[in-house]
C-alpha cells in the first residue's frame, strides 16, 4: 500500500514538474515571438521615428505611489509634444484610465501637454483606454485609425505593437525618452506576463474592450489654414472655456 502511494506521489510530481517546464517554455516562447516580431517596427531614437498623421499616447499615473512625479508619463508628454513641434505628427490620440472622476489620465496628459505648447486642436482625448489592449481596438474601432506612431517606454512597446498589428492596423512604435526609474523592474516583470496574455486575448478568447461606442473619426488639422476642420464647426464655441478651466483646474 505504502509503495503504491509513493508511486503516485512520485508520478503527480513528475507530472506537475512537465506542466511547469511546459508552462515555462510557454512563457519564453510568448515573450520571444512578441518581441521578435515587432523589433523592425520600433524606432529607439527620436530621430528615427516614423512621420505619420496621428500618434497614439498611452496614459499612465502622472505621480507615483510615493508621491513624485512619474518619470515615465514625464517622458512620454516630451516626446509627444516634440512631435507635434518637429512635425512628425500632426495629432495626438491621448488615451488613458477614467474609472472615477478622481483619476483621469487623458486630462493629466491633455494639460501637460497644452502646458508644453501643443494646440488643442491637435489632442484628442479617449477616456476609455483602460488597458493597451482597449486603446488600441477602440483607436481603430472608435476613432478609425488605420495607421499609427504609438508612444510609450521601450518595455511596453512590443505588446503595444503586436497588438495594434494583430488589429489589422499599420502602427509603429517611438521610444519615449526615459532614464533609470526606481522599481522599474517590477514593471519589465509585470510586461513579460501581459505580453503572454495578450496572446490569449488575441487569439484563444476573443477578448472584447471593456467600452466600445459608436464612432468619432479623428479630424486632423488643415495644413494649408492652419486651423482644425473640428475649430470651424460649432465645437469651437465654448474652447476657450474649457481650456480655462481644464487648464487652471486642480490635478
Amino acid at each position: 500500500m505504502r509503495s503504491l502511494l509513493l508511486r503516485y506521489i512520485k508520478r503527480f510530481l513528475m507530472s506537475l514538474g512537465a506542466l511547469m517546464l511546459l508552462a515555462t517554455l510557454l512563457f519564453i516562447a510568448g515573450n520571444f515571438w512578441v518581441v521578435a516580431s515587432t523589433t523592425r517596427y520600433i524606432d529607439d531614437h527620436f530621430a528615427e521615428c516614423r512621420p505619420t498623421d496621428v500618434a497614439i499616447v498611452f496614459g499612465t499615473s502622472n505621480w507615483t505611489r510615493s508621491g513624485f512625479r512619474n518619470p515615465h508619463f514625464n517622458a512620454r508628454m516630451r516626446t509627444s509634444a516634440r512631435l507635434i513641434a518637429d512635425q512628425r505628427v500632426s495629432h495626438l490620440l491621448i488615451s488613458g484610465d477614467n474609472r472615477t472622476q478622481a483619476y483621469n489620465e487623458p486630462r493629466a496628459m491633455w494639460r501637460d501637454l497644452y502646458r508644453r505648447g501643443v494646440p488643442a486642436d491637435q489632442l484628442t482625448m479617449d477616456f476609455a483606454g483602460f488597458s493597451t489592449y482597449d486603446t488600441l481596438v477602440r483607436a481603430r474601432d472608435v476613432f478609425q485609425l488605420n495607421e499609427a506612431l504609438l508612444v510609450t517606454q521601450s518595455w511596453h512597446l512590443p505588446r503595444a505593437v503586436f497588438i495594434g498589428r494583430a488589429l489589422g492596423m499599420e502602427v509603429t512604435g517611438c521610444v519615449a525618452e526615459e532614464g533609470p526609474a526606481a522599481g522599474e523592474w517590477r514593471l519589465k516583470v509585470r510586461e513579460w506576463a501581459a505580453r503572454v496574455a495578450t496572446l490569449g486575448d488575441l487569439y484563444i478568447w476573443g477578448r472584447e474592450p471593456y467600452f466600445l461606442g459608436s464612432p468619432e473619426p479623428i479630424e486632423l488639422r488643415d495644413v494649408d489654414s492652419g486651423v482644425s476642420k473640428a475649430s470651424r464647426s460649432s465645437l469651437n464655441i465654448d474652447i476657450k472655456h474649457f481650456i480655462t478651466r481644464l487648464v487652471s483646474s486642480p490635478e
